[in-house]
């Protein structure tokens, strides 16, 4: 087979496709042949070893894929040979087979593609888990994302209008916030502005009738993390899920003493009991919610597998929006 392989981390520039030996199946596992492959700013900085987790060298990146089942092993279940599905993983999702263990590893609707099968996984889990399990939010609730436009950003604005929540994208051009709103955020905020630090509060109390929001949902970090906890009415919750703008905010924590503000860690498709029931409960709404066509992923590139570095360019100089998928 052939795998992006990490001898060490590294910027991405000095990793490599290689060729290495067909897996076989282990008790449990699941080899998938890849027809699809998903591309997520984490890959970026898990190969340079900038990722919370740090898998034990050498190690296949990737955490989503999807394919066709070749090969169960012993003890399998919950697929079969020829089954079409969709991988989500930790990393080794990046290889023309997938090993994978089967509780990572989902049937697909019939009418979905390889492609959105590929750009599902990572972004979907995220956005249930975050809004639902993590930060608690409910219909009705006004819900401020921030880096909206992205492949993670569309999912939450996806899934949090069909849960009936009043969804605000944060974006940083018309073009971006044009985006969320076509995928059901009800409003959109600008966050390019000089004196964000101001402004953004300004533009939530003026579409919030002067309350705030009741939660943040923010992927993005540094001045706009700074920013938005402003904007939260009294009472309300912040869900810290990523850091894409580069800089790892800290909290003045007299915002949440006089405001009575929660502040809540939500790693990407990571749950409090962190169990993979609550995983399989997800991907079933989820794919219910496809099925009945509230929810698609925005493909915004296809590049070749032999090309990925291209797609690593693009999350490093901040030129993706949606999600960008390889073929093998």
């Amino acid at each position: 087979m052939r795998a992006l392989l990490v001898e060490d981390f590294g910027p991405f520039e000095t990793h490599g496709i290689k060729e290495l030996p067909d897996p076989a199946p282990g008790p449990g596992e699941v080899i998938v042949e890849a027809r699809a492959m998903g591309l997520n700013f984490p890959d970026l900085l898990m190969v340079e070893g900038k990722y919370q987790h740090q898998p034990a060298r050498p190690f296949i990146p990737g955490f989503d894929a999807a394919g066709v089942v070749s090969a169960v092993g012993e003890g399998v279940g919950r697929v079969a040979l020829g089954d079409r599905v969709l991988v989500s993983l930790r990393h080794g999702a990046f290889a023309t087979r997938v090993t994978a263990p089967e509780q990572g590893v989902w049937r697909m609707p019939e009418a979905m593609s390889f492609e959105h099968g590929a750009a599902f996984g990572l972004a979907y889990l995220t956005a249930y888990i975050s809004l639902l399990e993590n930060a608690g939010a409910k219909a009705g609730e006004t819900v401020l994302i921030t880096g909206a436009s992205g492949g993670v950003g569309l999912a939450m604005v996806q899934f949090g209008a069909a849960r009936g929540m009043r969804i605000i994208g944060g974006a940083t051009s018309a073009e971006k916030a044009l985006l969320a709103q076509e995928n059901g955020a009800e409003s959109t905020v600008d966050l390019a502005s000089e004196n964000l630090r101001d402004s953004l509060r300004e533009e939530i109390y003026a579409l919030t009738e002067g309350a705030g929001v009741d939660l943040v949902v923010d992927l993005v970090g540094g001045d706009v993390f700074d920013a938005a906890i402003r904007a939260i009415r009294p009472g309300g919750r912040i869900a810290i899920v990523g850091f894409a703008g580069g800089r790892i905010a800290e909290i003045r924590t007299n915002y949440l003493l006089n405001k009575r503000l929660s502040a809540i860690g939500s790693p990407l498709t990571s749950g409090r009991d962190g169990t993979d029931a609550l995983k399989d409960r997800a991907m079933a709404e989820l794919l219910r919610l496809y099925e009945a066509g509230g929810l698609r992923p925005v493909i915004s590139a296809r590049i070749a597998f032999d090309d990925w570095r291209e797609g690593f360019r693009r999350f490093r100089e901040r030129r993706v929006t949606g999600k960008m998928v390889m073929a093998p």
